[in-house]
């Protein structure tokens, strides 16, 4: 599969021709017809990306970006905003709110396959990120240190993806808390502590992952 692609559009016709032009094309397409169920399956699995209707029967479209684009661990989710709204108000405050393209109704189906294809080619070469020996294909979900494979938790794994985008940065428990867990009030930085202990173990390296007393971590 090239990518997970989340659809919500409430209208079961265009809903079924964006799954299976998208599905032919590769990429695995679930699809939604309201923001609740949405909503239900965005915090069991995070997707690649997700066309995303403005107008549904319980959420409106832009309240739907702003909660997604409230936690930060959704950043790298690319949203495509597909509506039958044609004032520029209604444009610019997806774009405003965290879209990153705007598609009007009507559409041109292949317009929109051209524009995907074209975000997953830029999607997949930012999948390969590497810092100071550590590496990680987000693609195929690894991780290495120098030649040596890395056989981390998700959790682990999306901790070191924070700090090797930081490029050297101090990145906070509160930004890795936020980031990785959510808005979630009973976790405490223990739980951060345990997990790098254990990426420091399994690295192979102590003193790669630096603490900075009082803040957070960083790759050295």
């Amino acid at each position: 599969m090239k990518g997970l692609i989340y659809s919500i559009e409430d209208d079961k016709d265009i809903s079924r021709i964006i799954n299976m032009t998208l599905s032919k094309q590769g990429y695995n397409v679930i699809s939604f017809y309201d923001g609740t169920s949405f909503f239900l399956e965005l915090e069991k699995q995070k997707p690649d990306m997700i066309l995303l209707d403005m107008m549904l029967p319980d959420y409106d479209g832009i309240e739907i970006l702003k909660k997604i684009r409230k936690q930060t661990k959704y950043d790298d989710v690319y949203i495509i905003v597909i509506s039958a709204r044609r004032m520029m108000v209604d444009k610019v405050d997806g774009l405003d709110f965290g879209a990153d393209d705007y598609i009007e109704k009507p559409f041109n189906i292949l317009e929109l396959m051209s524009r995907v294809n074209s975000k997953f080619r830029r999607i997949k070469k930012n999948n390969y990120l590497t810092y100071n020996g550590v590496s990680i294909d987000k693609e195929y979900h690894k991780a290495f240190y120098l030649d040596k494979e890395l056989h981390l938790t998700v959790k682990e794994f999306d901790i070191l993806e924070l700090l090797i985008k930081a490029n050297g940065r101090v990145v906070s428990r509160d930004e890795i808390l936020s980031h990785i867990w959510g808005e979630n009030d009973d976790l405490q930085t223990r739980t951060i502590d345990m997990h790098i202990k254990s990426l420091r173990k399994k690295i192979g390296n102590e003193s790669l992952i630096e603490t900075i007393y009082g803040i957070g971590y960083k790759i050295v």
